[in-house]
């Protein structure tokens, strides 16, 4: 989310905080996609956390409860989420099985294969498009991301 908001020329704390926080209710909703995010956008209002950041956690839980992306962080969320899955994923099969071997045109021809990592949502991928990206741009600023955190 913080290179993504760099590249983008926004506010890097706030949409790393977001990233950091987005499932900060996971545990307590045990994983009820109708209750996700909700719960979670309840605690950060209650904690005063700006409503950019509420409102994006919301969204990136959209598809379940009915909440289209509308602003850059949302669509950020949404897709920078789904998108570090698939690269891990990717990585997984290399024989090194790490991130910083993944190639970008490696994780795209994995996108499309629909049984690969099948429960990664390609449409929450392709959220990327409301940045204003290419698919290469974003998977690759995904990729440089995680390799800069070791992941």
């Amino acid at each position: 989310m913080r290179a993504l908001a760099r590249r983008l020329g926004a506010d890097e704390d706030l949409w790393g905080l977001t990233g950091l926080l987005h499932d900060l209710d996971y545990e307590e909703v045990e994983g009820d996609p109708k209750r996700h995010a909700v719960v979670g956008a309840e605690m950060l209002r209650k904690e005063g956390y700006p409503e950019e950041l509420v409102q994006a956690v919301l969204a990136h839980n959209g598809d379940e409860l009915g909440i289209p992306c509308r602003a850059p962080i949302e669509y950020a969320i949404c897709a920078g989420e789904s998108i570090s899955g698939m690269i891990f994923a990717t990585a997984l099969v290399l024989p090194s099985k790490s991130v910083a071997d993944v190639q970008v045109k490696s994780v795209i021809k994995r996108l499309k294969e629909k049984r690969f990592a099948a429960n990664i949502s390609r449409e929450r991928v392709s959220q990327y498009q409301g940045l204003g990206l290419t698919l290469e741009e974003f998977i690759g600023i995904a990729i440089e991301a995680l390799k800069s955190a070791n992941l």
